[in-house]
């Protein structure tokens, strides 16, 4: 569980940066540029490449998040 935490950790909002949108360490790289980058079929490595201050944590905290997010209790009817 602390796992899970660390990782969400690594995710943060401010409204003064990147219009208040999830982003990653402070960084003004959001959680949606990387989400799109991995939907494009753009490999982790590429995207640590691209990215020199990302670690692979970051990504998976981006992951993580999206999840929890996406996450919607089931209805029954």
């Amino acid at each position: 569980m602390k796992e899970t935490t660390d990782l969400l950790n690594r995710i943060t909002q401010n409204p003064g940066q990147c219009g208040g949108r999830p982003c990653i360490r402070g960084m003004r790289i959001r959680v949606t540029d990387i989400l799109e980058m991995l939907a494009e079929n753009v490999s982790v490595a590429e995207i640590l490449e691209d990215f020199p201050d990302l670690e692979l944590a970051d990504i998976q905290a981006c992951l993580l998040f999206a999840a929890r997010r996406t996450d919607f209790p089931r209805l029954m009817a």
